[in-house]
């Protein structure tokens, strides 16, 4: 999995008006839980435009006053009105233990249901998935060569090593569509296939 490095400051006051302050100044209040203690640090809010606004999930090297832990993004926060960062919470990860975390799916291949004149349909971007960290890929990828029209692909139908899914087994991940056209090319079918047997008939007749 993609990697990004954050460097951030220890908090010396966490009360709403040290808070507010930060904010004023352009800087994201942050927590990093699930180490030996509670870490309240900050951090310039441009240092996060490529952890969150992407579709990619990133493993992050925290460097927090010259410490530096591996964490990922648990929860974000943003103002109602201007959309800017109000706070971040981090969960440290370590090597020897297993975390859940969403990876975007990636489809892979033309679907037979597509070239049919159907419309692919992605159902789920993200799945959950609890591995070890040096097991998470940047993507889930799903083959969807063999999906004909109508036809889902459901978690229960996928695998992926060293990972276990944690989505329901029923959930769709992708779907091909049925489409007007892909409607209409299907009763043309229907209509030719029904004049050849009255074809037939009639020569059968005629002998």
């Amino acid at each position: 999995m993609k990697s990004i490095e954050i460097k951030g400051t220890l908090r010396k006051e966490v009360g709403k008006k040290a808070t507010r302050e930060l904010r004023k100044d352009d800087q994201v209040p942050c927590v990093l839980y699930g180490g030996e203690k509670v870490m309240h640090f900050y951090a310039e809010s441009k240092t996060f435009r490529f952890l969150v606004y992407t579709p990619n999930v990133y493993i992050v090297t925290l460097d927090i006053d010259g410490q530096k832990v591996q964490a990922i993004m648990k929860d974000i926060a943003f103002h109602p009105v201007t959309d800017n960062i109000l706070h971040i919470d981090f969960l440290q990860i370590f090597d020897d233990k297993k975390l859940n975390i969403a990876v975007p799916v990636k489809l892979n291949g033309l679907a037979l249901g597509v070239q049919e004149g159907g419309k692919l349909m992605l159902k789920q971007r993200k799945l959950k998935v609890r591995g070890f960290a040096k097991d998470l890929p940047d993507t889930l990828d799903v083959d969807i060569t063999e999906m004909t029209l109508g036809k889902s692909k459901k978690v229960s139908e996928l695998s992926f090593d060293n990972l276990e899914l944690l989505d329901p087994k029923n959930s769709v991940v992708a779907t091909v569509r049925l489409t007007r056209s892909a409607m209409s090319a299907a009763d043309g079918e229907l209509e030719e296939g029904q004049d050849a047997p009255a074809d037939g008939e009639a020569t059968e007749a005629a002998e």
